[in-house]
């Protein structure tokens, strides 16, 4: 027995029958207008399926990146004199 018919739970004669009675309510000019929507549907779901997930990849990249280097601390400023300046009188 096929798989596909086992699942929808129809023998192959029931599914001839349901494709007539398709073919007979919508007529031989929609059914591929209809497969056509279908189509672009399909296409359309699976392009946002994939921003999204190179959306995600991306904010990932970019958490999982190490942050750029820090800056080196400035230079340390000239010592001063030991002895104290001559204008300040000591106590």
């Amino acid at each position: 027995m096929n798989t596909s018919l086992a699942v929808l739970g129809m023998g192959g004669g029931e599914m001839v029958l349901v494709f007539a009675a398709i073919l007979v309510l919508f007529g031989a000019k929609k059914i591929p207008e209809f497969a056509k929507g279908l189509g672009q549907g399909i296409k359309e779901f699976k392009k946002a399926s994939r921003e999204v997930t190179d959306e995600i990849n991306s904010a990932a990249n970019e958490a999982a990146a190490p942050p750029p280097p820090a800056r080196p601390p400035p230079p340390p400023a000239p010592a001063a004199e030991s002895n104290p300046p001559s204008t300040v009188p000591r106590t």
